[in-house]
């Protein structure tokens, strides 16, 4: 079973964002996406400054296997992204919810992490999928 920590909360297309203290959400992908998508090679990340919008396309992953859009899970301005995955992509693969870790944003409303999957919740989407 992938790992999915319970402080973080869940997209249905595998994004986990954690609301960090300062107010910011971190972005990146699940275990899960990164055991379906095997090892990844590129990480294409939104520009800085960017503006992105709840559930659309922020970020592509291109593994060995396929290319996956990785999308925000709230709206908002994209304030730091994680520059080392052009250099070391395979930190998704290796840390995921750590150093693997793709962009941050300043949400627009940071109540929408309530409208996001928990982790009991995001296991039981992943069971379904890997039936």
């Amino acid at each position: 079973m992938s790992e999915t920590p319970e402080e973080l909360r869940y997209l249905e297309s595998h994004e986990w964002a954690r609301l960090e203290e300062d107010g910011i959400v971190t972005v990146g992908i699940s275990d899960f996406a990164q055991e379906a998508l095997g090892d990844v090679v590129y990480v294409e990340l939104p520009e800085l400054g960017s503006e992105v919008h709840a559930r659309e396309e922020a970020a592509v992953v291109e593994s060995v296997k396929a290319a996956s859009d990785i999308y925000s899970p709230l709206a908002g301005s994209v304030v730091a992204v994680n520059d080392a995955l052009e250099e070391g992509p395979d930190a998704v693969n290796s840390d995921p919810y750590g150093e693997g870790w793709m962009f941050k944003i300043d949400p627009i409303d940071a109540s929408g992490m309530d409208q996001l999957l928990d982790s009991q919740a995001y296991r039981e989407v992943c069971a379904h999928q890997e039936q």
